[in-house]
């Protein structure tokens, strides 16, 4: 399976995963979070890096030209879209780069409904769990949710995997919804502190999940 490790603020770790073999790093670009790239990366520092892995921008509620000045700055591959984003919204930034569009799932959500406006309109879905706010919340939302769906688009599972899921995640990948499952999206379970992670837990991850 295809990993994305979050809330990257280092240079030498997005390195290093690639180095391991992850293949996404995402980097914040929501102010309020604790792993905000911008008080520890700048563009060009990333953009002219040689990294193997590619670099998604998480943002939250930012307008078009902010995304699209980061994208440019930053040399982002791809976007991910994790506030209130409009199918619109959506649409404009897919003529220009990759979108994938996360979506808070709670026990109560129909995730059909949830999605159906944004097929025509982002390359990829995320499925993360809601919480307070748009932060991470560390939580697991139910994967049950998502069995039986055909969902017919690319997507993410994120939300509070810990280095112990890697036997669900394969349990979970035995049904047929997972025929579109695209990548497993890591973060805070694999921190020493927001922000930097602890490489010898994404190593064993990876060996985990692949092995």
């Amino acid at each position: 399976m295809r990993i994305k490790v979050c809330g990257n603020t280092s240079l030498k770790q997005m390195h290093q995963l690639g180095e391991l073999g992850v293949q996404f790093a995402g980097m914040i670009f929501y102010h309020k979070s604790p792993r905000f790239v911008l008080r520890h990366l700048k563009g060009f520092e990333v953009k002219k890096e040689k990294l193997r892995v590619f670099k998604i921008g998480v943002f939250v509620n930012s307008s078009y030209d902010e995304v699209m000045n980061h994208v440019d700055n930053f040399g982002l591959d791809m976007v991910q879209l994790h506030g209130d984003e409009t199918p619109y919204f959506c649409e404009r930034m897919s003529n220009y780069i990759s979108v994938v569009k996360a979506f808070r799932v709670t026990e109560d959500d129909n995730i059909e409904w949830k999605i159906k406006n944004f097929y025509n309109d982002t390359d990829m879905f995320l499925f993360d769990t809601e919480g307070v706010g748009y932060g991470g919340t560390g939580h697991k939302f139910n994967w049950d949710k998502l069995k039986g769906l055909n969902i017919s688009k690319p997507f993410f599972i994120g939300g509070g995997i810990s280095p112990l899921d890697p036997p669900l995640l394969k349990e979970f990948a035995k049904d047929a919804v997972a025929t579109d499952l695209f990548a497993v999206d890591i973060n805070s379970k694999f921190e020493i502190s927001p922000g930097v992670k602890d490489m010898a837990k994404v190593k064993q991850f990876v060996t985990d999940l692949n092995g």
